[in-house]
């Protein structure tokens, strides 16, 4: 099997780059040479130096290149699809497009939510770009040519995430014994993918017959409380933090980008019935809960100093909400 990467070397791909290799797929990344990012790529994988935004240098980059599948991992807007169309015309059967699952309607009329499950999300733009994406895709892959797989992630990590919104910045926090925000009351329940579960079910996708044309969540079924998530964050840094519970809607008027993430993705409780995935990959098992991820955050972050980046902007947001609502 020959697949291309678009991207590759990300929090979710990385995963799915190592294990396509350790499974023997010919794999391809086609990137502008100057990654910056934290995570290693396998010797095995083919590097193309291109700009895949920029048609006409990457058609010529592609030249002679054929591939039974593309995996999509940077796409945000329909224009960038349509450009990819024309880049990849005549020369993939399968088009795998990451979207996402907060473009699931937001909040769920019921859980848990399946792939039938409406897409609609009033709160978040990229979730909507994300929905338009995916119809552009599917009104227009077959003139390219191609079948198209739709793939909708939920909150997935790798060592170097901490999937609390604020990062560092948060733990930093916790370690110095400073309260912490958590949205709401602390107990709508999420889902959190490590990077490394996720990549069985992608890489079992690729060039399956089943897939074509068709559409799949891929998450984990373990569900935890956003209290259960900051209190195992903070055992694995070896603290017990303090927790503050502060609506959504509250933290949203200190900053759009907050409001945004946390009412169109976070505040609301989301599972997934993970059935038809795992009824097409039987390989999908998910082996790392998150007490196991989380320690492996802090293990990563306390051997990497360098990456304690602290957002003194939101620092100063937490603080501002903290005085205004009374919180010592």
């Amino acid at each position: 099997m020959k697949v291309i990467f678009i991207g590759g070397s990300g929090i979710i791909s990385s995963a799915s780059t190592e294990l396509a290799v350790k499974k023997g797929i010919e794999l391809y990344h086609i990137n502008r040479g100057n990654s910056t990012s934290i995570r290693t790529v396998p010797v095995e994988v083919k590097t193309i130096i291109s700009d895949i935004r920029n048609q006409a240098e990457a058609s010529k980059a592609l030249e002679g290149y054929e591939f039974d599948t593309v995996v999509d991992w940077i796409s945000f807007v329909p224009e960038h699809i349509e450009n990819n169309f024309k880049i990849f015309k005549s020369k993939v059967k399968q088009y795998v497009f990451i979207s996402s699952a907060s473009a699931y309607q937001t909040p769920p009329q019921k859980i848990p939510v399946t792939e039938e499950t409406p897409l609609d999300n009033k709160y978040w733009q990229y979730s909507r770009d994300k929905i338009a994406c995916e119809e552009f895709l599917k009104k227009n892959a077959e003139k390219y040519g191609m079948k198209y797989t739709i793939v909708r992630p939920s909150h997935t990590y790798d060592k170097t995430l901490i999937p609390i919104e604020g990062g560092y910045t948060i733990i930093d926090r916790m370690l110095k014994g400073k309260p912490v925000i958590v949205h709401g009351d602390g107990t709508s329940i999420w889902t959190l993918t490590n990077h490394r579960d996720f990549a069985k079910a992608l890489v079992g996708l690729l060039d399956n017959p089943g897939a074509m044309n068709d559409v799949f969540h891929i998450t984990s079924d373990e569900w935890l409380t956003w209290d259960q998530i900051y209190l195992m964050m903070g055992e694995a840094f070896g603290v017990t933090p303090q927790l503050v519970h502060i609506p959504s809607e509250i933290i949203g008027k200190y900053d759009d980008f907050l409001k945004s993430t946390l009412l169109g993705d976070k505040t609301h409780s989301m599972i997934f019935d993970n059935s038809k995935i795992k009824s097409l990959v039987p390989e999908f098992v998910c082996e790392t809960p998150f007490s196991k991820g989380a320690k492996e955050i802090a293990d990563w972050y306390k051997n990497h100093p360098e990456q304690q980046k602290i957002d003194t902007r939101l620092d100063a947001i937490i603080e501002n909400i903290l005085e205004d609502y009374c919180v010592k």
